[in-house]
């Protein structure tokens, strides 16, 4: 598993995944970037300036997407949902498309979502890693989920119990 110095948290900005991800790493001392929207776009309106994105030329989330995929070391998409769609399944094929590699954490279906991070990490040397997932407006309890495991992945000792919140799945 890598430090917190070493791991960069890099995320497009939007409500739920992306910007549980941010939080994440702000407050816990990771160090941020990432590609978002012309005009700093996300469903709630303009990207606070606290997050260290940089704005792609264009409007288009596709663009933002593809750019935090391409550069980084590898992707994991949190979802609530088995089936992924609209910007989380670009994502994965972005991933796909550019040799990069990915992990899928599915809440309730991914047996040890936390153990499965840290290991994506370590196998596959992760120094920059992409966080993607759906919005707020299409998965309530999406950033509550993805804070979780980024918690018990990048902050908990590894013989520890993980501490649950919230009643989601584990």
């Amino acid at each position: 598993m890598n430090s917190r110095r070493s791991l960069v948290i890099v995320s497009g900005g939007q409500t739920g995944a992306d910007r549980a991800a941010l939080d994440f790493a702000l407050r816990h001392g990771f160090a941020h970037r990432g590609w978002c929207p012309a005009g700093r776009l996300a469903e709630d309106g303009r990207l606070d300036d606290c997050y260290r994105l940089k704005e792609t030329p264009s409007p288009a989330y596709a663009q933002r997407t593809e750019w935090n995929v391409r550069d980084t070391d590898g992707t994991v998409i949190f979802t609530l949902q088995p089936e992924l769609s609209g910007g989380t399944l670009l994502t994965w094929k972005y991933a796909q498309e550019l040799g990069k590699p990915v992990l899928v954490v599915v809440a309730g279906q991914t047996e040890a979502p936390a153990k499965a991070l840290r290991e994506f990490i370590r196998q596959h040397r992760i120094r920059a890693l992409n966080v993607a997932g759906p919005r707020a407006s299409f998965a309530p309890g999406i950033g509550a989920f993805v804070e979780r495991v980024l918690e018990e992945a990048l902050l908990k000792k590894r013989g520890q119990a993980p501490a649950r919140r919230g009643g989601l799945p584990a």
